[in-house]
């Protein structure tokens, strides 16, 4: 039986185990995994535009594909064999592996502060406290690699510290850094250090640095030579982002191709990224079958591979090269695709481009009221999460309204649009920037207003100088040609209008080119196809289970026999059980009526309970009331104010009472509400009006009730005291109070106005005395700080601590 116990217990774990594994990361090794990870990351990255960093980018890579996030930063000393403190990181237990840093030594101590510094380096949404945990933690493994003499840890702790500095914006510490590793493999002459050393050094520059590039290639030549293929790929798909967002985009188009052959060569998988980034450039550049091929192609790969984990991509790069075409049927069903699989399964941040490409398949087919309510539902539930689909947004309800002659309408929505544009500063924005300026710029044209439709024409120039790129679309010809002919300069005008109809031609020709539709054909039937495959593997697959029925048939007799023996074994074991059983649930019984008498006792003690602050309150209420009744018979002044002050008081401590009564929970007040009502109850007896007004800054705090009662008692007095003497003369004023968690076991109650003060010469007898007394005694009570401040008013601090001891004294 243990035997069989034992073998349930391992099935159960592997099964776990897999279950925990993506499925397309299935076969693959650390240099795979870390491929899929800088690729997908890269992609996601760049096509976001600039809407997230690329920390963020990788975390998000990593969380789809159930990857650990360090895998994209501890290369240089993760292999895939143990590494000290891996589990309770990646578990997110940190105080666990900060308490296992304490007790390590040598080697292992280096290993667990830089896994630490990785861990607070690259969090997103990183904190000011992350960055000094990082810092302390690299600073750490720089002095313990320095004291072992161990030259790999020395360069894996520098290198690092240099991305700290880099990620702090700290360019000259960072870049001191790299070159000191990379300065010292030189002169070793490791390859294989100095690649990674130059890598990362490029990886920690700027796009904009005119060195990145030469070191890149520097690394991506020593990785071919040692023969790192992963890596190679790597550090190139690096070179063409360089290419890319400084216009190279043949270069960048070149070694996209190259990278997606040597992916094929090492059985990677996952090309799609390659492919649909491949179809985005052959789009910029017009070049529409092959756009078309490339996103029909990464479809294929996403759907051949099963592995749907951003598919919201590939469906949203199709639907515009559809879109491009002129196909909007085929667009909006693409677009739909990806917006399906972007809410409902991981998003790339890319649906949202899709649900602007349905808009505009919807507009171009005349659609547009159908286009506008489509976009009213979307957006009332969605609104665009940033400035950059912001400006789609706007851009699409501009066109909208611009196609059914609303220009009133059309015009608000594009300067929106433009506004939203203005405010995109980035190589990644730049495309989708001109596209926006150049069809307000049409709109203008056509509308004959040639002021701004220069200033748009304008902004698209400055733009294109800022990023050496050059900008060419339909709308933007069309606007030179009637900016130019509005002027007078017809031979301009004549210029811009051949590459105007050039470029509208050429768009056409593709619309109703025999080889696109041949493509589009291919993919149907190949999808059809697939399908027929699948049902006949299908009806492979039960004929195979009806073979294999028949010798479980034969087998299940076989084992019935053995079933019976086992059978008659167990039996006698049962019997034994039974009867223990049968002792252990007489007992359980007896436990279970325990338990029941214990709960009864329980709820009769909480109702006991309440009832007690149920009297307390009507007691305290009683009191009151024989305090108006007494201030009835008094005309001493004196006399009549501490009788309204005690009133005060005693309500305060009522309300409480009355809070707990009310309230479920039966041993602590929910502060925000007792504070508010309790300064109600103030200014309704004070007759305020709008006179005084008061500010309220209170955390969601629940107190103790021996608690709460010092701290009502001490907001009574305080109140009471700026009410009377901080504004003489009816003047007007604000007060404040405040109570806010200042650490985990420390609260701070301040009562602040912006009256007259008070003088500080001036002896505690001449102001309110008592009120004070009593404020300093409940601070006592509370073991409390207390102060009391002139700054533009009269400012009172009460600094407790959650739990504090009795004082002595008042015991």
């Amino acid at each position: 039986m243990k035997l069989l116990y034992t073998f349930c217990l391992l099935f159960l774990i592997a099964i776990n185990s897999e279950a925990q594994n993506h499925p397309a990361t299935a076969g693959y090794d650390l240099k795979k995994k870390r491929l899929l990870i800088q690729t997908c990351s890269s992609y996601l990255y760049n096509s976001n535009q600039g809407s997230i960093d690329l920390d963020s980018a990788v975390v998000l890579t990593c969380k789809a594909y159930k990857l650990p996030v360090s895998l994209a930063y501890d290369e240089g000393f993760n292999d895939g064999s143990y590494l000290i403190g891996k589990d309770l990181i990646e578990k997110g237990n940190i105080d666990a592996a900060k308490k296992l840093f304490q007790k390590s030594k040598g080697v292992n101590k280096v290993k667990l502060a830089l896994q630490l510094g990785i861990f607070y380096l690259f969090k997103p949404f990183t904190k000011p406290d992350d960055i000094k945990n990082a810092h302390h933690f690299i600073t750490e493994a720089v002095k313990i690699s320095n004291q072992l003499k161990i030259q790999k840890w020395q360069h894996e702790s520098l290198m690092l510290l240099g991305k700290f500095y880099f990620q702090i914006n700290n360019y000259p510490e960072s870049k001191k850094c790299f070159s000191q590793v990379v300065n010292e493999c030189r002169k070793q002459n490791d390859k294989a250090a100095l690649a990674d050393a130059l890598f990362y050094q490029a990886t920690n520059q700027y796009d904009l640095d005119p060195e990145k590039e030469k070191i890149l290639k520097e690394a991506e030549a020593l990785y071919k030579t040692l023969g790192f293929e992963e890596k190679r790929i790597i550090t190139k798909a690096r070179i063409c982002t360089i290419y890319f967002w400084h216009g190279k985009i043949n270069d960048a188009k070149k070694i996209l191709y190259q990278n997606a052959a040597d992916m094929r060569k090492i059985g990677f998988r996952q090309q799609q990224y390659i492919e649909t980034t491949i179809a985005y450039i052959e789009g910029v550049q017009f070049n529409i079958k092959s756009a078309l091929y490339y996103a029909l192609k990464s479809v294929k790969s996403m759907e051949s591979t099963k592995d749907y984990t951003f598919a919201d991509i590939f469906y949203m790069r199709l639907g515009l090269v559809y879109l491009q075409m002129g196909h909007t049927d085929e667009a909006i069903k693409m677009s739909e695709k990806s917006i399906r699989y972007g809410q409902n399964i991981f998003s790339s941040g890319s649906w949202y481009k899709s649900f602007m490409t349905a808009t505009a398949s919807l507009s171009m087919k005349g659609k547009n009221k159908e286009a506008i309510e489509y976009m009213n539902s979307i957006t009332s539930h969605y609104p665009p999460p940033n400035k950059f689909d912001n400006m789609l947004m706007n851009y699409g309800y501009a066109n909208c309204y611009w196609r059914i002659k609303n220009y009133g309408t059309a015009e608000k929505y594009f300067i929106k649009a433009g506004e939203a544009a203005d405010g995109l500063d980035s190589p990644q924005t730049y495309r989708d920037v001109c596209n926006t300026y150049s069809s307000i710029a049409l709109f203008y044209a056509n509308r004959k207003n040639l002021h701004k439709t220069k200033l748009y024409i304008d902004k698209i120039d400055a733009v294109s100088k800022k990023y050496s790129q050059n900008y060419n679309s339909e709308a933007l010809q069309m606007s030179l040609y009637k900016l130019d002919s509005l002027n007078g300069n017809f031979k301009s005008a004549l210029e811009h209008h051949k590459l105007y109809k050039k470029m509208s031609d050429s768009v056409l020709d593709y619309a109703k080119n025999k080889q696109i539709e041949e493509l589009r054909f291919q993919y149907e039937t190949e999808n059809k196809e697939q399908k027929i495959k699948s049902l006949n593997q299908e009806t492979s697959l039960q004929e195979t289970a009806l073979k294999k029925s028949k010798l479980l048939n034969t087998v299940s007799i076989s084992s019935l026999v053995l079933l019976v023996l086992i059978i008659a074994l167990l039996y006698n074991r049962y019997r034994l059980k039974q009867k223990n059983n049968a002792e252990l649930e007489l007992k359980e019984k007896e436990i279970n009526q325990k338990n029941i008498n214990l709960r009864h006792l329980l709820d009769e003690k909480e109702w006991l309970l309440k009832e007690i602050h149920h009297r307390v309150k009507n007691n305290l209420q009683t009191v009151i009331s024989l305090l108006n009744s007494q201030s009835a018979y008094l005309e001493n002044d004196i006399a009549l104010s501490a009788i309204k002050n005690s009133q005060h008081r005693i309500h305060s401590m009522s309300l409480i009472h009355q809070k707990l009564y009310n309230s479920e929970n039966i041993s602590t007040i929910n502060m925000p509400n007792y504070i508010k009502e309790l300064v109600e109850y103030l200014r309704e007896s004070f007759s305020l009006g709008q006179r005084i007004r008061f500010e309220l800054k209170i955390d969601p705090l629940e107190l103790d009730v021996a608690q709460a009662v010092p701290v009502g008692l001490i907001l009574n007095e305080s109140i009471t005291n700026s009410i009377k003497y901080a504004f003489p003369d009816n003047r007007t004023g604000m007060i404040y109070v405040t109570l806010q968690a200042t650490s985990e076991n420390k609260y701070l109650l301040t009562i602040a106005d912006n009256g007259v003060g008070f003088d500080a010469n001036i002896s505690n007898k001449k102001i309110n005395s008592f009120g004070l007394s009593l404020i300093k005694g409940l601070s006592d009570d509370l073991d409390a700080t207390f102060s009391m401040e002139n700054n533009n008013g009269t400012i009172l601090k009460i600094e407790f601590s959650k739990e504090f001891p009795i004082n002595e004294k008042r015991r």
